[in-house]
């Protein structure tokens, strides 16, 4: 044996000695993963301050906020900004937060954890550079741990720059507007996003998954490690373990493969959205150095060409919206508690399905859908290397910018799709990664000789336009990013959502996907499954209308659409004075509009009702629908048409007790016309199932608003969390009858220990500050979000009009 292996065998042992002495100090000071949630005491201060990135900067005279935090909804609107962006500001925007580690968290390795930063992010620790995010939709992370003073105070800065303030296609508002964690790790951890669960095989009497846990060791030694996994159902009983043990080399990162089997599983499907809890630690000596737990779902995906999409063996159709992630009043900063209500109301029209259009969303949205049911397309861009319009005079009005992200995609886009699969790849919801949306809108900006004949939708432009980059362009783009999708979870399937089929089906584009999402060409469906008969095809974006849904349900092949949208959204206006987009089934507060009954018609079996009126003659249902009120209130004699939806065999129309007629009906058919003489009163839909009642609908003349009438919804996202409490409220008249015309002020006022987040009407034209305790009832209707926060004793929240009596509502916070 020579020299150098000698010493080389004393060193293994040496090295292996020490880890044993150090491993019973290591396992003392961490038994469980820390993520800590980071959201209080930050400072703000909007401008260019120089030297705030310094520690010892004076602050004091910043405002003091809790995040998420989004300046821009703060306002004012103004006509000066861009229509898509809504009218707001945007700017640059510096925060900054002064800490002190808990003496358990000393010699860890510590980082901080941004789920998102809109945009251009960069961040300091006590004066320390850590780097920039540019894309401001994309979570991302930094270690800590060498700048930390252990025993002092130390300070965060962040610098976001997002002075482009007309660089988007819709509102996607300013600052550190999502969650931020401090994630405190042994020197041997599980990596963020270092979990990859999957099920490749399931069946109803057993599921056979896999585990992959990426293991970190960044000790001067190697370790050997035991990695133990549990999974325990909702009752808390252990369904399925595995243990495996594994060697790291010192300064390294290794990997660890467990399978495991699942017996009599209780799967995971949009009916029954079951989830077990995955535990995972690692062991060093017998004790826990790190632990993750997360929520995940047992199921199976598969897509066909000719028979579309089967969840757990079963042939379902995605009935889908697509949804921003603004909330009006909050602009991007949403409660979990919000979306979860707002969730609740897309169950109620038979929404099955959500597109995160068309970037990644909050990391709790992704939780909820595990937890309520939905299937999720989760989208990464919207624009590639070349810029999209973004209208600043009005949508199509007036000359655009090109202002976006495409002037960061060379140089981060792979990086950001790849974070986005990694943080997402374990929610059981997601059934499929888009790449894109509408890189390929005629001339916006890609084009082709095509253009100049057939058949495209084109809005911008006519036309072949030959200064506009090649359409041959998309197709080795797409291929990297699929690359880098495939590279990182193969479970579910890629796709893009094309908005210029005729052009893309003369490039590689489409072949390079596992799905093809067409926006609002139904009428190629046929066509293109004859002429592409491997194509597996889904309406991607589409209108609310009846014969949209036809042209999926009728058609095997097509598995599904997305309606554009859930819910109306700030920004992507039509010109000023409305600053906001009106395509929602609901609007910016949450509440019904007429086509979300059509949808409800449609997509759900529970037998329901709903009236509307106008004095147009169009016998289109969506035109009427855009055009008509559910209301009872006109002149005397005025010859009006009235709309009745309905899912039920058969409806009947009543004027104060005469009958007006009674047609065939269904939720084929859910749409029904009867001309009527105003007269005042009431009038009534009855729907009939077997010739029962099983239904019915009013509408009645109203007075002028006497009353204030207040819903109050309980909202918790976590069992320690007190909560939002979601008010709706509604002006009604003597006779307790909603008064649609009425916006009478409304001012709210809280006592206890709560505080008003916002009011919201859906008023697309409003221009009232979001930051006042006054706001218009629009359509007789208000929101009210309000914060509970931790603390004894009763919130009551006072509701007052001028004119009206008051109302109050009282609560315990939980």
């Amino acid at each position: 044996m020579n020299i150098i292996t000698r010493l080389t065998k004393i060193k293994s042992i040496l090295l292996f000695m020490l880890c044993c002495f150090c491993c019973p100090l290591l396992a003392a000071a961490q038994d469980s993963e820390q993520n800590i949630l980071f959201n209080n005491g930050w400072k703000f201060m909007k401008g260019e301050p120089a030297g705030a990135e310094r520690p010892f900067y004076d602050d004091h005279s910043w405002r003091r906020v809790t995040l998420p935090h989004d300046w821009s909804i703060e306002g004012p609107f103004d006509e000066k900004w861009a229509s898509s962006t809504g009218y707001l500001p945007a700017g640059i925007g510096w925060y900054r937060k002064t800490f002190t580690l808990k003496k358990a968290a000393a010699g860890e390795k510590t980082f901080i954890y941004f789920d998102g930063v809109y945009k251009n992010s960069e961040v300091w620790i006590n004066g320390h550079y850590l780097g920039r995010r540019p894309n401001g939709y994309v979570a991302f992370q930094y270690e800590l741990s060498k700048y930390l003073n252990k025993t002092g105070s130390n300070t965060l800065a962040v610098k976001v720059d997002h002075s482009k303030f007309a660089d988007s296609r819709w509102y996607p508002g300013s600052g550190i507007y999502r969650n931020v964690y401090l994630i405190v790790k042994n020197p041997i951890y599980i990596p963020t996003w270092g979990l990859a669960f999957s099920t490749p095989q399931v069946s109803a009497t057993k599921v056979s998954a896999k585990l992959k846990v990426n293991v970190s060791n960044t000790m001067q030694q190697p370790a050997v490690i035991v990695v133990k996994v549990g999974l325990t159902d909702r009752n808390g009983k252990v369904a399925a373990s595995a243990t495996q043990s594994m060697k790291v080399a010192a300064s390294a990162t290794g990997a660890a493969e467990l399978n495991f089997t699942v017996p009599e599983p209780k799967l995971w499907s949009v009916d029954d959205p079951t989830l077990y809890q995955l535990k995972v630690s690692l062991l060093l000596n017998g004790k826990a150095v790190d632990q993750q737990v997360q929520k995940v779902g047992l199921r199976e995906i598969r897509y066909t060409a000719d028979e579309g999409f089967f969840l757990n063996g079963k042939n379902i159709k995605m009935k889908g919206v697509c949804v921003h992630h603004d909330a009006g009043a909050l602009g991007a900063a949403v409660p979990a508690e919000i979306w979860a209500w707002r969730l609740r109301k897309l169950k109620e029209a038979g929404v099955n399905a959500i597109r995160m259009s068309h970037y990644p969303h909050q990391d709790y949205l992704y939780k909820l859908c595990d937890q309520m049911g939905f299937l999720v397309m989760d989208e990464a861009f919207d624009e590639w290397e070349h810029g999209k319009n973004k209208w600043v005079a009005g949508w199509n009005k007036g000359t655009p910018t090109r202002d976006g992200y495409n002037e960061y995609f060379k140089e981060w886009a792979e990086r950001d799709l790849r974070d986005v699969v990694l943080r997402n790849r374990n929610h059981p919801s997601i059934v499929m990664w888009s790449i894109g949306n509408e890189i390929d809108y005629p001339n916006d900006p890609y084009s082709h000789e095509v253009l100049n004949t057939g058949r495209n939708p084109q809005i911008y432009g006519r036309g072949y336009s030959a200064k506009s980059p090649p359409a041959s362009e998309m197709g080795p783009i797409a291929r990297r990013l699929v690359k880098v999708v495939k590279d990182n979870d193969t479970t579910r399937p890629v796709t893009a959502a094309l908005a210029g089929v005729v052009m893309s089906n003369l490039t590689d584009y489409p072949g390079l996907l596992d799905l093809v999402g067409y926006n609002y060409q139904e009428y190629r469906y046929a066509e293109d499954h004859k002429q592409y008969p491997k194509r597996i095809i889904y309406g991607s974006e589409n209108g609310k209308g009846r014969r949209e849904w036809l042209a999926v349900d009728s058609n095997k092949y097509i598995f599904g659409q997305f309606l554009w949208t859930g819910f109306d959204f700030v920004g992507e206006a039509h010109g000023w004075p409305v600053r906001s987009s009106g395509a929602g089934l609901l609007d910016m507060a949450g509440f019904p509009k007429n086509d979300f009954y059509l949808r409800q018609a449609l997509w759900t079996e529970k037998p329901m009702a709903y009236l509307m009126a106008s004095k147009s003659d169009q016998d289109d249902e969506i035109r009427f629908i855009w055009n008509s009120a559910p209301t009872w209130n006109w002149q005397e004699g005025d010859k009006l048409k009235v709309l009745g939806i309905t899912n039920t065999e058969e409806a009947e129309l009543f004027l104060n007790g005469k009958s007006l007629g009674r047609k065939k009906a269904g939720n084929k058919e859910p749409a029904l016309f009867w001309n009527v003489a105003y007269q005042q009163g009431e009038l009534i839909m009855k729907g009939y199932a077997k010739g029962t009642e099983v239904v019915s609908y009013r509408l009645a003349t109203t007075g002028e608003a006497k009353t204030i009438d207040a819903l109050i919804n309980r909202e918790k996202f976590a069992a320690d969390d007190p909560g939002m409490a979601i008010i709706e409220i509604s002006l009604k008249d003597k006779d307790g009858n909603l008064v649609y015309s009425a916006d009478n002020p409304i001012e709210l006022s809280v006592e206890g220990p709560a505080k008003l987040l916002g009011l919201e009407s859906g008023d697309l034209a409003s221009h009232e500050s979001y930051q006042s305790d006054i706001r218009k009832a629009y359509h007789g209707k208000l929101l009210a979000y309000i914060q509970t926060n931790r603390g004894s004793g009763t919130v009551k929240v006072t509701i007052s009009s001028q004119g009206l009596e008051s109302k109050t509502v009282t609560y315990l916070p939980r």
